[in-house]
């Protein structure tokens, strides 16, 4: 009789222990959602360099709220891209990063402010329109091919600031932006590190004083942390071997359908 009694009391409190992790908004199944969602995510960036963002925020944010979603990325990429960070400041040109990065001061806290003001649907509907319209630029295989100057960067850092504080959907924006730039390669990509690291430590700190980055999102971000990395360790493993074009091609498509299954019309029908 005793085993009988105790077996629902201690089924009761393992059970509790995950619900401590989770937000009040996210069930189980929502959670595992979100996990293979991140691993998706992160294999394509880990072999493209692109992606993680516009696959992960519109379909994450169809099961727990866009205030936990977008600061959950940004702790959980931030953490396992540091190692790229000073390779990077030592070969980046550091005034280019620099003009860009304090456009995206400014921007950042305004993207936040909507974040945090907006209702989440009208924040999903934003994630939607943005995610589209960095998959067009990004499909379109457009490149921006004049002389960079001071305040065209200034613009294209607080443009991009601006739709990573409210939907860490910025990054399209800038890669267009320097990959057109006569600059070397090794130059170009160090560039684009260095201004993501700053760019994230601005939106953490805009994130902390809105009221997103929360004990919450740590805790979720310890869960979904290790998938996410799982996945950049494969797809990082995949490049080279794998036919780049046709994994390109997957990326696009992959977006193409989170933005579709993440439409909010579409909520109680294919979710």
């Amino acid at each position: 009789m005793v085993p009988a009694l105790a077996h629902p009391r201690s089924a009761g409190m393992t059970s509790s222990l995950m619900p401590d992790f989770l937000p009040p908004d996210l069930s189980p199944r929502g959670l595992a959602f979100l996990l293979g969602t991140a691993f998706i995510a992160a294999l394509a960036r880990g072999f493209s360099g692109f992606g993680a963002a516009l696959i992960f925020l519109p379909l994450a944010a169809t099961v727990t709220d866009p205030k936990i979603a977008s600061p959950l990325l940004l702790i959980t990429d931030a953490v396992l891209a540091a190692g790229f960070i000073p390779n990077a400041f030592r070969t980046a040109d550091k005034r280019e990063v620099s003009i860009m990065a304090l456009g995206a001061a400014i921007g950042i806290p305004l993207g936040t402010l909507l974040l945090v003001r907006l209702d989440p649907l009208h924040i999903r509907w934003g994630i939607v329109v943005l995610a589209s319209a960095m998959l067009a630029l990004l499909a379109s295989g457009w490149r921006y091919r004049g002389t960079p100057t001071a305040p065209l960067t200034f613009g294209i850092g607080a443009f991009a600031g601006v739709c990573s504080g409210a939907a860490q959907v910025g990054g399209p924006t800038v890669v267009a932006y320097w990959l057109g730039s006569p600059s070397a390669p090794a130059i170009m990509r160090a560039n684009i590190i260095l201004y993501f690291s700053i760019s994230t430590a601005i939106a953490m700190v805009a994130y902390y004083f809105g009221g997103v980055l929360t004990l919450t999102v740590l805790k979720l971000a310890l869960i979904v942390g290790p998938v996410y990395g799982l996945g950049l360790f494969i797809g990082a493993r995949l490049f080279g071997i794998a036919d780049e074009a046709i994994f390109r091609r997957i990326c696009y498509a992959l977006i193409a359908v989170a933005v579709l299954v993440s439409l909010p019309l579409l909520d109680g029908i294919v979710r």
